[in-house]
Protein backbone atom coordinates (compact mmCIF):
# COMPACT_ATOMS: atom_id res chain seq x y z
CA UNK A 1 0.00 0.00 0.00
CA UNK A 2 3.19 2.32 0.75
CA UNK A 3 4.37 1.56 -2.98
CA UNK A 4 0.60 2.41 -4.01
CA UNK A 5 0.48 5.96 -2.32
CA UNK A 6 4.03 6.73 -3.50
CA UNK A 7 2.76 6.37 -7.27
CA UNK A 8 -0.16 8.10 -6.17
CA UNK A 9 1.84 10.99 -4.69
CA UNK A 10 4.28 11.25 -7.92
CA UNK A 11 1.30 11.78 -10.09
CA UNK A 12 -0.49 13.94 -8.75
CA UNK A 13 2.91 15.87 -8.50
CA UNK A 14 3.50 15.71 -12.15
CA UNK A 15 -0.08 16.61 -12.99
CA UNK A 16 0.20 19.91 -11.01
CA UNK A 17 3.45 20.68 -12.77
CA UNK A 18 1.59 20.05 -15.83
CA UNK A 19 -0.86 22.37 -15.00
CA UNK A 20 1.02 24.93 -13.57
CA UNK A 21 3.04 25.10 -17.38
CA UNK A 22 -0.20 25.15 -18.75
CA UNK A 23 -1.22 27.85 -16.95
CA UNK A 24 2.30 30.24 -17.33
CA UNK A 25 2.47 29.71 -20.64
CA UNK A 26 -1.12 30.93 -21.60
CA UNK A 27 0.38 34.19 -19.39
CA UNK A 28 3.32 34.50 -21.81
CA UNK A 29 1.54 33.91 -24.75
CA UNK A 30 -1.40 36.13 -24.23
CA UNK A 31 1.22 39.51 -23.09
CA UNK A 32 1.23 42.10 -25.98
CA UNK A 33 4.23 44.25 -26.00
CA UNK A 34 4.43 47.56 -25.32
CA UNK A 35 6.21 50.87 -26.11
CA UNK A 36 8.17 52.51 -23.25
CA UNK A 37 7.80 55.89 -24.22
CA UNK A 38 8.10 58.16 -21.18
CA UNK A 39 5.06 59.63 -20.11
CA UNK A 40 2.38 60.43 -17.75
CA UNK A 41 -0.67 58.76 -17.96
CA UNK A 42 -3.44 61.19 -18.31
CA UNK A 43 -6.50 61.23 -15.77
CA UNK A 44 -9.22 59.31 -18.05
CA UNK A 45 -11.90 57.20 -17.47
CA UNK A 46 -11.18 53.55 -18.62
CA UNK A 47 -12.94 53.61 -22.17
CA UNK A 48 -13.18 49.62 -22.04
CA UNK A 49 -13.42 47.25 -24.54
CA UNK A 50 -14.07 48.99 -28.15
CA UNK A 51 -17.04 47.91 -30.29
CA UNK A 52 -16.56 46.08 -33.07
CA UNK A 53 -17.02 47.16 -36.34
CA UNK A 54 -17.08 46.00 -40.08
CA UNK A 55 -15.44 47.99 -42.90
CA UNK A 56 -15.67 47.33 -46.44
CA UNK A 57 -13.90 48.25 -49.26
CA UNK A 58 -14.72 48.12 -53.42
CA UNK A 59 -12.85 48.41 -56.15
CA UNK A 60 -14.62 50.29 -58.88
CA UNK A 61 -16.45 47.33 -60.46
CA UNK A 62 -18.58 47.02 -57.08
CA UNK A 63 -16.89 43.92 -55.97
CA UNK A 64 -15.37 43.67 -52.24
CA UNK A 65 -11.80 43.84 -52.15
CA UNK A 66 -11.58 43.78 -48.46
CA UNK A 67 -13.65 43.01 -45.56
CA UNK A 68 -12.53 43.83 -41.81
CA UNK A 69 -14.28 43.50 -38.89
CA UNK A 70 -12.63 44.84 -35.55
CA UNK A 71 -12.58 46.42 -32.47
CA UNK A 72 -9.85 49.69 -32.13
CA UNK A 73 -8.38 50.78 -29.33
CA UNK A 74 -5.30 53.98 -29.72
CA UNK A 75 -3.47 54.56 -27.57
CA UNK A 76 -1.72 58.06 -28.23
CA UNK A 77 1.06 60.44 -26.43
CA UNK A 78 0.57 63.55 -26.59
CA UNK A 79 1.32 67.30 -25.45
CA UNK A 80 -1.57 68.22 -23.21
CA UNK A 81 -2.93 72.02 -23.61
CA UNK A 82 -5.08 71.53 -20.18
CA UNK A 83 -1.89 69.62 -17.65
CA UNK A 84 0.47 71.44 -20.25
CA UNK A 85 3.08 68.14 -20.20
CA UNK A 86 3.12 64.92 -22.09
CA UNK A 87 0.65 62.51 -21.51
CA UNK A 88 -1.16 59.05 -23.11
CA UNK A 89 -4.42 58.63 -23.90
CA UNK A 90 -6.61 56.43 -24.69
CA UNK A 91 -9.71 55.98 -27.06
CA UNK A 92 -12.13 53.60 -28.40
CA UNK A 93 -12.77 53.81 -31.65
CA UNK A 94 -16.63 54.20 -32.64
CA UNK A 95 -17.90 51.90 -35.51
CA UNK A 96 -20.95 54.26 -35.73
CA UNK A 97 -19.19 57.95 -36.12
CA UNK A 98 -16.82 56.25 -38.18
CA UNK A 99 -15.91 56.75 -42.17
CA UNK A 100 -14.72 54.52 -44.03
CA UNK A 101 -13.19 53.95 -47.66
CA UNK A 102 -9.75 52.78 -49.31
CA UNK A 103 -8.92 50.56 -52.49
CA UNK A 104 -6.93 47.81 -53.42
CA UNK A 105 -5.03 47.25 -56.36
CA UNK A 106 -3.17 43.44 -57.66
CA UNK A 107 -0.83 43.27 -54.23
CA UNK A 108 -1.79 46.65 -51.92
CA UNK A 109 -4.97 46.98 -50.12
CA UNK A 110 -5.60 50.08 -47.89
CA UNK A 111 -8.20 50.85 -45.71
CA UNK A 112 -9.06 54.29 -44.24
CA UNK A 113 -10.85 55.04 -41.20
CA UNK A 114 -11.41 58.44 -40.02
CA UNK A 115 -13.73 60.26 -37.66
CA UNK A 116 -14.92 63.92 -37.65
CA UNK A 117 -15.19 64.83 -33.66
CA UNK A 118 -11.74 63.43 -32.61
CA UNK A 119 -10.64 64.78 -36.04
CA UNK A 120 -8.65 61.00 -36.28
CA UNK A 121 -7.65 59.62 -39.71
CA UNK A 122 -6.14 56.07 -39.33
CA UNK A 123 -5.10 53.91 -42.78
CA UNK A 124 -4.02 50.07 -42.47
CA UNK A 125 -2.45 49.14 -45.56
CA UNK A 126 -1.83 45.50 -46.56
CA UNK A 127 0.65 44.21 -49.04
CA UNK A 128 0.59 40.39 -50.99
CA UNK A 129 3.46 38.58 -51.73
CA UNK A 130 2.43 36.98 -54.87
CA UNK A 131 4.63 34.54 -55.01
CA UNK A 132 4.10 32.82 -51.55
CA UNK A 133 0.62 34.26 -51.60
CA UNK A 134 0.83 35.48 -48.25
CA UNK A 135 -0.58 38.74 -46.91
CA UNK A 136 0.30 40.94 -44.03
CA UNK A 137 -0.48 44.86 -42.98
CA UNK A 138 2.73 46.47 -44.10
CA UNK A 139 1.97 49.92 -42.62
CA UNK A 140 -0.43 51.91 -40.62
CA UNK A 141 -0.34 55.87 -40.51
CA UNK A 142 -2.41 58.30 -38.06
CA UNK A 143 -3.54 61.97 -38.05
CA UNK A 144 -5.11 62.96 -34.32
CA UNK A 145 -6.01 66.82 -33.99
CA UNK A 146 -7.87 65.84 -30.26
CA UNK A 147 -9.09 69.18 -28.25
CA UNK A 148 -6.04 68.69 -25.79
CA UNK A 149 -3.73 68.44 -28.06
CA UNK A 150 -0.83 70.85 -28.41
CA UNK A 151 0.12 70.22 -31.64
CA UNK A 152 -1.29 67.64 -33.74
CA UNK A 153 -0.26 64.18 -34.05
CA UNK A 154 1.12 62.03 -36.82
CA UNK A 155 2.61 58.64 -36.94
CA UNK A 156 3.38 56.30 -39.64
CA UNK A 157 5.88 53.21 -39.92
CA UNK A 158 5.82 51.30 -43.44
CA UNK A 159 7.79 48.27 -42.09
CA UNK A 160 5.21 46.48 -40.41
CA UNK A 161 4.91 42.40 -40.00
CA UNK A 162 0.86 41.84 -38.51
CA UNK A 163 -1.76 40.51 -38.82
CA UNK A 164 -0.71 37.69 -41.74
CA UNK A 165 -2.37 35.32 -43.69
CA UNK A 166 -3.05 33.52 -46.69
CA UNK A 167 -4.55 34.57 -50.22
CA UNK A 168 -8.20 33.29 -49.98
CA UNK A 169 -8.19 32.79 -46.38
CA UNK A 170 -9.54 35.22 -43.85
CA UNK A 171 -7.24 36.12 -40.78
CA UNK A 172 -9.16 36.14 -36.88
CA UNK A 173 -7.85 36.55 -33.66
CA UNK A 174 -10.26 36.69 -30.77
CA UNK A 175 -7.71 37.42 -28.43
CA UNK A 176 -6.85 41.16 -28.06
CA UNK A 177 -3.60 41.99 -29.26
CA UNK A 178 -1.09 45.39 -29.18
CA UNK A 179 0.37 46.45 -32.20
CA UNK A 180 3.14 48.51 -31.80
CA UNK A 181 3.51 51.53 -34.40
CA UNK A 182 5.47 54.42 -32.93
CA UNK A 183 6.93 55.85 -30.39
CA UNK A 184 3.86 57.44 -29.53
CA UNK A 185 0.92 55.29 -31.23
CA UNK A 186 0.05 52.02 -30.08
CA UNK A 187 -3.24 50.15 -31.10
CA UNK A 188 -4.91 47.72 -29.38
CA UNK A 189 -7.09 45.03 -31.75
CA UNK A 190 -10.14 43.12 -30.37
CA UNK A 191 -12.21 40.36 -32.03
CA UNK A 192 -9.88 40.79 -35.31
CA UNK A 193 -11.20 39.21 -38.74
CA UNK A 194 -9.69 40.58 -41.62
CA UNK A 195 -8.96 39.77 -45.42
CA UNK A 196 -7.82 41.79 -47.72
CA UNK A 197 -7.00 40.45 -50.82
CA UNK A 198 -8.91 36.72 -52.41
CA UNK A 199 -12.64 37.88 -51.49
CA UNK A 200 -15.68 35.99 -53.10
CA UNK A 201 -18.43 38.07 -53.00
CA UNK A 202 -19.30 39.67 -49.69
CA UNK A 203 -18.43 37.19 -47.55
CA UNK A 204 -15.33 36.45 -45.33
CA UNK A 205 -12.73 33.00 -46.78
CA UNK A 206 -11.93 30.13 -44.25
CA UNK A 207 -9.96 31.61 -41.07
CA UNK A 208 -6.98 31.75 -40.40
CA UNK A 209 -6.80 31.47 -36.59
CA UNK A 210 -3.94 33.52 -34.64
CA UNK A 211 -1.44 31.64 -32.36
CA UNK A 212 -2.73 33.36 -29.19
CA UNK A 213 -5.79 31.68 -29.84
CA UNK A 214 -4.17 28.40 -30.60
CA UNK A 215 -2.27 28.63 -27.24
CA UNK A 216 -5.83 29.41 -25.88
CA UNK A 217 -7.37 26.50 -27.17
CA UNK A 218 -4.47 24.23 -25.77
CA UNK A 219 -4.75 24.60 -22.54
CA UNK A 220 -7.59 23.12 -21.82
CA UNK A 221 -6.42 20.32 -23.41
CA UNK A 222 -3.31 20.04 -21.48
CA UNK A 223 -5.61 20.04 -18.32
CA UNK A 224 -7.68 17.49 -19.36
CA UNK A 225 -4.95 15.38 -20.76
CA UNK A 226 -3.27 15.08 -17.44
CA UNK A 227 -6.09 14.83 -15.55
CA UNK A 228 -7.11 11.80 -17.47
CA UNK A 229 -3.37 10.48 -17.28
CA UNK A 230 -3.35 10.85 -13.64
CA UNK A 231 -6.86 8.83 -13.08
CA UNK A 232 -5.65 6.06 -15.53
CA UNK A 233 -2.36 5.84 -13.30
CA UNK A 234 -4.09 5.65 -9.77
CA UNK A 235 -6.41 2.85 -11.59
CA UNK A 236 -3.54 0.94 -12.51
CA UNK A 237 -1.51 1.01 -9.11
CA UNK A 238 -4.75 0.27 -7.37
CA UNK A 239 -4.96 -2.52 -9.47
CA UNK A 240 -1.56 -3.96 -9.29
CA UNK A 241 -1.59 -3.40 -5.63
CA UNK A 242 -4.73 -5.20 -4.75
CA UNK A 243 -3.30 -8.31 -7.29
CA UNK A 244 -0.43 -8.61 -4.61
CA UNK A 245 -2.16 -8.72 -1.54
CA UNK A 246 -4.15 -11.37 -2.97
CA UNK A 247 -1.19 -13.13 -3.88
CA UNK A 248 0.25 -12.71 -0.45
CA UNK A 249 -2.16 -15.15 1.15
CA UNK A 250 -1.12 -18.59 1.54
CA UNK A 251 -4.29 -21.47 1.11
CA UNK A 252 -4.50 -23.85 4.74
Amino acid sequence: MTQIFNVQSWCLGVTLQLILGALLHQGFATVAPHTTAQTTAAPHKDPGKPEKGTYQVKNSNGTTCLLASMGLQLNITFNSISQNKTVQDVVNLRPNVTKFSGSCDQDNATLQLSTDAEKTNLTFTFTLNTTTSKYHLSEVSLSAGWPDMKDPVSAHNRSLDYLRGTLGYSYMCREEQTLDVADDLTINTFQVQVQPFGLTGDQFGAAEECQLDEDDMLIPIIVGAALAGLVLIVLLAYLIGRKRSHAGYQTI
